[in-house]
């Protein structure tokens, strides 16, 4: 369940800290006071999309907090697959902090983490119910959802899924071999054209680099001569000088004459005469070096054309000479693929015969399963109905064949009548406001106990309902929460009059600037927010002791499991 929310710099929150409690909670306050700021605060939590709208003015960026405790094993598993586990005493921390720029960075239990992870966690731990869900129940397609959530088994809808995948994936190779044989034949001439040019290139790898090497000596052969010939006559000398090699041996051999006095100079001797023998070896070097940088006119101009083809051809098949390899392989296979067409679409048809017929075989005993489900489903939501203070609904589940697509090969919808006598039609012809919002309360309490989740969150259930059935669903909310933490904001008394613990939430200006307060009502807070609920602005004494009857008469109540 959710333990404890901290919120910072959102919207016109500065710092709010909240400590929930087990059982059933309410939020209660004026409209505009802040209270969707907490609900859009939780989403955040969540892993769901955000603005910079929501930062609060002047501040750099706005932080979220939020403490679990009791987590579920679903949410457990999750968290170990995503590679992250609970504290020690078994607390999950998550928390996210959003830039002014719209920038996230996210935490769990001190780790860094993503938004996605948030929101692959997120709906294991906390389930919000909001105004737009209720709208939602208007549109046919997300039926089909809420009844699979009657417990359909997950492995055979995740095989499902992989046949249906499977199917699908050979269906749309087989539908990209089916072309027209005039298309084929353009495919064939093309290809083949593309591939014999490419083949006549001979191309060879790294042969693009190594010919501009050569082409860069050629081109460059008379300044390596120059230098070369300068080299060797600094090392033989020329008609009137003396070169290095020479010079470097008369100073060995004068030295080693003076050795006979100095003994100390035949050392030197022996170095500069060793010296000499590199020097005459560096000199046989360069006369090769002289007749490499010789070169043919016409073995250069072989390169220039050389290159000049690759170059054409990379215009057309990807510029280098490896892209061009690639390009080259990548057509013969779709060649041959095209070419063996005939032989691949009897197998390809006959791969999507048998995924196909797998998939259907899973998708039929998928449609019994959401058959017998449906007669549970719709019982137990006339029950529930009918407890909410709509004696003659009738609540049936429409299931009808259709193609196979994603979920199966069903289309469900839910079909209600709310007067006594009148045939069931699809509830967007039927329902109110005030009774799309007690349908869906009894689909939830329906699916409650399908899952671990631990906080249910309503915000603002209560649209368009008042007096008995407000009641009611008070009453309703209340049993669930003897199973899981409910939370729900309200603006009716006879809802916040039945919960266990109240925050009053609340907005001042001080300084110029709105500043939300969120507090823990005591007894003589609730009795002082219920009567404001029941009486407005103006708080009498006669409120007063309507809103201590109304909490009385609330703990008189039994709280049904």
């Amino acid at each position: 369940m959710l333990s404890q929310l901290y919120i910072e710099n959102i919207a016109v929150i500065e710092k709010v800290s909240v400590d929930f409690h087990p059982g059933f909670s309410v939020l209660t306050g004026e409209t505009g006071a802040g209270k969707s700021i907490l609900i859009d605060s939780i989403h955040a939590i969540l892993g769901e999309r955000t603005s910079r709208g929501l930062v609060r003015t002047g501040a750099g960026s706005a932080f979220v907090s939020a403490v679990f405790t009791g987590v579920g094993d679903r949410a457990r598993g999750k968290l170990e697959e995503l590679g992250y586990a609970l504290e020690e005493d078994g607390t999950l921390v998550v928390q996210r902090e959003i830039g002014a720029d719209s920038r996230s960075s996210c935490r769990i239990n001190g780790r860094p983490a993503t938004v996605s992870i948030l929101k692959a966690i997120g709906p294991l731990l906390v389930n919000i119910h909001g105004q737009h869900e209720s709208y939602g129940l208007l549109s046919p397609e997300s039926h089909i959802g809420y009844l699979d959530s009657m417990g359909l088994p997950r492995d055979l809808a995740e095989q499902y899924r992989r046949a249906f995948d499977e199917a699908r994936r050979v269906r749309r190779e087989l539908d990209s071999l089916n072309m027209d044989e005039s298309r084929k034949a353009r495919e064939i001439d093309l290809l083949t054209y593309q591939i014999n040019e490419l083949e006549a290139a001979d191309l060879k790898e790294g042969e693009q680099e190594e010919l501009n090497r050569q082409r860069s000596l050629y081109r460059n052969s008379e300044k390596i001569a120059s230098a070369v010939a300068a080299a060797k006559e600094a090392l033989d000398g020329g008609e009137e000088t003396e070169g290095a090699v020479s010079l470097v041996s008369s100073a060995a051999a004068a030295l080693s004459e003076a050795g006979q006095y100095l003994p100390e100079l035949r050392t030197l001797s022996e170095r500069l005469q060793s010296l000499s023998y590199d020097l005459e070896d560096c000199g046989g070097e360069l006369r090769g070096d002289t007749d490499r940088a010789e070169y043919d006119p016409e073995e250069l101009e072989k390169i220039e054309e050389r290159l000049d083809t690759i170059y054409r051809l990379g215009l057309k098949y990807g510029g280098s000479v490896e892209n061009m390899l690639r390009f080259l392989e990548k057509s013969r296979k779709e060649l041959a693929k095209i070419q063996l067409s005939d032989e691949t679409s009897a197998k390809l048809r006959e791969q999507y015969r048998q995924s196909a017929a797998l998939a259907k075989q899973l998708a039929l005993q998928i449609s019994e399963w959401r058959s017998r489900a449906a007669h549970r489903f719709a019982a137990r939501v006339r029950q529930e109905l009918e407890f909410l203070d709509m004696p003659h609904v009738v609540f049936d589940v429409r299931q009808e064949r259709c193609p196979l697509n994603a979920k199966g090969c069903d289309k469900v919808e839910f079909l209600i009548s709310t007067n006594a006598g009148e045939p069931a039609k699809p509830i967007a012809k039927i329902a109110s406001g005030g009774e799309l919002s007690r349908i869906m309360l009894a689909v939830k309490t329906v699916l409650a106990g399908r899952d671990d989740v631990g906080t249910l969150i309503f915000d603002e259930v209560d649209t368009g309902v008042s007096g008995r059935a407000a009641q009611k669903i008070g009453l309703k909310l209340r049993e669930v929460s003897s199973s899981r933490q409910v939370v729900c904001v309200t603006h009716l008394a006879q809802i916040a009059a039945l919960a266990d613990t109240q925050y009053r939430i609340r907005k001042e200006v001080r300084g110029g600037k709105t500043f939300t307060q969120v507090g823990e009502l005591d007894e003589d807070g609730r009795e002082q927010e219920l009567a404001r609920m029941i009486g407005g602005a103006k708080i009498t004494s006669l409120t007063l002791r309507n809103a201590a009857e109304m909490l009385k008469l609330a703990r008189s109540e039994p709280k049904k499991p």
